[in-house]
């Protein structure tokens, strides 16, 4: 069983996933962090000295040595990773179960207006900037979010109660 977790940034993946991980005991893997470890570089870094294709065709290529492991794991994607290389594909196979942790904007604002200064993307943005800039976003990624086998609505729910529903999905 690999189970995946995608959706927009500042939806509670990587917090989400560990959780899970550890409640259902197996390994948690964070995509970004295992870019990281991998090129010796944050994924700032990898975009401002290599670009979004490179960095792109980095996280396609650790994507597939992820889901290509025997082991059950619990792994968060990065919220645009389902959109390129057409890793939302690579989530169709038949030992994986897709989840996208699918939270409002108002709730994505919130979170996010205070991490600009970790996500160098939201940089200068005020309230109504970032407002626009997210729901453009997700207009934009929606049918690849919604390729997923489950959707789990995040708003005004714990970690623990996400992390129940999606336990309940897997049985």
């Amino acid at each position: 069983m690999k189970v995946v977790l995608l959706g927009y940034m500042g939806c509670g993946k990587s917090v989400i996933g560990a959780f899970l991980a550890e409640k259902l005991q197996v390994p948690f893997y964070d995509l970004d962090h295992e870019i990281e470890k991998l090129t010796q570089n944050s994924i700032s870094e990898l975009f401002q000295t290599k670009g979004e294709i490179y960095f792109r065709k980095k996280e396609n290529e650790v994507l597939k040595t992820i889901l290509d492991q025997k082991e059950t794991f619990v792994l968060s994607l990065g919220g645009g990773t389902p959109c390129y290389y057409n890793n939302h594909e690579l989530l169709q196979q038949d030992d994986v179960t897709s989840f996208y942790l699918k939270a409002s904007v108002a709730n994505l604002v919130a979170r996010l207006s205070s991490e600009t200064a970790k996500r160098p993307i939201l940089s200068g943005f005020n309230a109504a900037e970032l407002t626009d800039f997210i729901n453009k976003h997700l207009f934009d990624r929606s049918f690849y979010y919604h390729q997923v086998q489950h959707v789990i609505h995040v708003d005004d729910k714990s970690i623990a109660k996400i992390s129940d529903e999606i336990i309940e999905k897997l049985a």
